[in-house]
């Protein structure tokens, strides 16, 4: 069953948590997010296969093997993000999202907009990053 989002709907604190609305737009944005990804990278791959050339200078052939080698470290990156954005989006479908992992709190609707693949509150996360700080710095 679809759900209607009016225009320029944003999920309100006024609202209940993670109700049908607040989904179809968490939805919707992880949607959005994955596809940008995938066309970027689409672009990419393109540029990549344009780019096949042999430079005869030196010079050209290193600076296009280090832009190659940055390229292919961001498909990297945008791979992993695409897993955690079909992560989030079962966890809408399981009825989880919005929920810390660690406490089972609501995740600030804030913290949601700005980052929608969050599993941890901003508690839960500063305190996961004092734990691996302090594990990095031994």
């Amino acid at each position: 069953m679809a759900v209607r989002l009016p225009k320029g709907y944003m999920p309100s604190d006024d609202e209940p948590f993670m109700n049908k609305r607040q989904k179809e737009y968490f939805r919707r944005k992880l949607e959005k997010w994955k596809e940008d990804i995938l066309i970027e990278n689409r672009e990419t791959l393109q540029h990549l296969q344009d780019d096949s050339v042999q430079h005869p200078d030196l010079a050209d052939r290193a600076s296009s093997e280090t832009e190659r080698s940055l390229e292919l470290r961001t498909r990297d990156r945008q791979r992993k993000l695409i897993a955690k954005i079909d992560a989030a989006i079962r966890r809408i479908d399981e009825g989880t999202y919005g929920y810390c992992e660690e406490t089972g709190e609501p995740i600030s609707l804030k913290r949601l907009d700005a980052r929608p693949i969050a599993t941890l509150s901003i508690e839960a996360q500063e305190r996961h990053e004092r734990r691996e700080k302090v594990y990095r710095d031994d």
